[in-house]
């Protein structure tokens, strides 16, 4: 606790120092845990007993805009910049109110004052400003000056191409976007900008090609819906910026997703909750916003933030699907079907929901309600693919759990056939074929295969020494058998398994050390048709050869 935080309980009668302690923990405990509703809940009541607390109205404020709340936050920024002027969340945060308000003047002074972004913001910022001053030349010199300086040419150019398109000069925005000036690494939103461009242009083909290149076989929702439109000669509006308020929520936006991954998490949803409070229906900083909660593994506010995307938005059916992700990561299985399920009723035309959904299904080991939606999928596949070799290899797993084993394997071969050497399905189809002691030289190939592909995982050396123990090279068999334990050490299965081969070489006291070991590593999840407890006991009362026998099988020969 504080020194300040101190003073102020010594000064308290008992009971309100002992309010205001509590509330000053749980607020702290709440920050060291995003739980960003727990700080503003608790930070509150701390912060009206210690109203010059820095920290509590830093903490605070940060909290506010996780949440969203850049509103809520402001009272309390004003507070701290009257204590701490050179606060940058706080000055942050009267600055996104400020341009909110279009109040360009403010904006203008808090510059003034001190607030510095970084050279880069700054001007960027205030060229916008200029331009919802009525100033266009202004703006264009201060973009040009950014373009001509080393290392922000790129991102100049594109604000520049978005605020040319906004005044309608969708030929310069055009030849910016296509690298008239430089080649530009657009992102997702970038590049749907530029479509909507070359269609006021009345260039949907060229639109349709850059998609096609950028983002080809893509299953994303959105793109597959704006290809469509375009395809179809269907006029799209410029609606990526269509104010400077709504420039400069482009430039927050742009700015935060350029950080995703290269700093703290945190930060970037301050930026993309800015870009939100400047344009409530930006829908790349919601789905910005969203992600990186799911990062910071706050999934409930994730899904809630989620919803904010309104159904008619082409992003609908992308953010519905990110929705069902977060309510899976909390633990509500069936909240997040029932998203699907509501999406596929909604949006039947979209492969990746009925993917989504048939996973979700699978996941649940409800694999004949699962593979209807793989159908669905496949059939809406408009040719075959690399990329679809997954949902092949999905819906065959439902048909094998299902006992349709021809219709599996020829979904396994046809994943094989779209990406030949895809280990899971090379392990997968070769295991199957060991379990049916069919095919074994085939299934070899197919496993030794997915090993050089993967040498470390643990399930597929488990396969390759199984194939061997089923061809009868036990030596080779225990090597393999022993390597994939050591990479998976509390496996159930794989112990197991490690016993029938140390039994096959007359290792049998090691045999039902491992049996024993595989009982006591059996958990809830344990699949009961790859390990059968029963059958484990059995082994260890009379061993491996009785119970082959018992099952009609033949003893080991060795």
């Amino acid at each position: 606790m504080g020194l300040a935080a101190l003073l102020v309980l010594s000064s308290l009668p008992a009971r309100a120092a002992e309010e205001f302690a509590g509330a000053y923990l749980a607020a702290r405990h709440a920050n060291m845990s995003g739980d960003y509703a727990a700080v503003v809940e608790f930070g509150t009541r701390a912060l009206a007993r210690d109203p010059e607390n820095r920290g509590l109205m830093e903490g605070l404020i940060i909290a506010q805009v996780g949440l969203g709340q850049l509103d809520d936050a402001v009272p309390v920024a004003r507070r701290l910049v009257s204590v701490a002027p050179d606060n940058q969340i706080a000055g942050m945060v009267l600055l996104a109110d400020a341009l909110a308000s279009e109040d360009w003047d403010a904006a203008d002074k808090l510059f003034a004052g001190g607030l510095n972004l970084g050279g880069l913001m700054n001007d960027m910022i205030q060229a916008w400003s200029a331009i919802g001053q009525g100033r266009m030349s202004r703006a264009i010199e201060l973009f040009d000056a950014l373009a001509a300086a080393e290392g922000s040419a790129e991102a100049a150019l594109f604000q520049k191409a978005m605020a040319l398109a906004l005044v309608g000069d969708y030929e310069g925005a055009a030849d910016i976007l296509g690298g008239g000036e430089m080649t530009l690494r657009l992102n997702r939103n970038g590049i749907i900008a530029y479509a909507q461009v070359l269609s006021q242009l009345e260039r949907n083909p060229d639109a349709v090609e850059m998609l096609d290149q950028v983002f080809a076989n893509t299953t994303d929702p959105e793109l597959t819906a704006l290809r469509a439109e375009l395809a179809a000669g269907k006029p799209i509006a410029f609606t990526a910026v269509g104010s400077a308020r709504e420039g400069l929520s482009q430039l927050f936006y742009e700015v935060g997703d350029s950080l995703m991954g290269d700093t703290d998490p945190a930060l970037v949803l301050i930026y993309a909750r800015m870009a939100e409070h400047l344009k409530p229906d930006n829908t790349g900083a919601i789905l910005l916003s969203a992600e990186v909660l799911e990062k910071m593994e706050r999934f409930e506010l994730a899904a809630q933030t989620y919803d904010r995307i309104a159904p008619d938005s082409r992003a609908y059916p992308q953010a519905q699907l990110g929705k069902a992700t977060a309510l899976r990561r909390i633990g509500d299985t069936a909240g997040g079907i029932a998203v699907l399920e509501a999406l596929a009723e909604t949006h039947p035309d979209i492969a990746a929901v009925h993917v989504s959904l048939g996973d979700a299904l699978r996941f649940q080991q409800r694999y004949a309600e699962a593979t209807p939606h793989y159908d669905a999928a496949i059939a809406l596949f408009p040719g075959d693919s690399a990329g679809q070799w997954a949902v092949y290899f999905a819906r065959g797993i439902t048909l094998e759990r299902q006992s349709e084993w021809d219709r599996a394997e020829a979904d396994f071969r046809k994943a094989l056939e779209l990406s030949p050497d895809q280990p899971s399905v090379l392990n997968y189809l070769g295991y199957s074929f060991v379990e049916q002691k069919k095919n074994l030289d085939e299934a070899l190939d197919m496993i030794e295969r997915a090993v050089a592909a993967r040498p470390f995982d643990g399930y597929i050396r488990d396969s390759l020494g199984w194939v061997f123990y089923r061809l009868g090279r036990y030596d080779e068999a225990v090597e393999e058998m022993e390597r994939a334990v050591e990479l998976m050490p509390t496996d159930p299965v794989l112990n197991d398994h490690l016993g029938d081969v140390y039994w096959a070489v007359d290792r049998k006291r090691e045999a039902r050390f491992q049996w024993s070991r595989a009982l006591s590593f059996i958990t809830d999840e344990t699949d009961p048709d790859e390990l059968k407890p029963d059958r484990v006991r059995r082994k260890l009362e009379v061993g491996l050869d009785v119970v082959l026998e018992e099952e009609g099988g033949t003893p080991i020969r060795r």
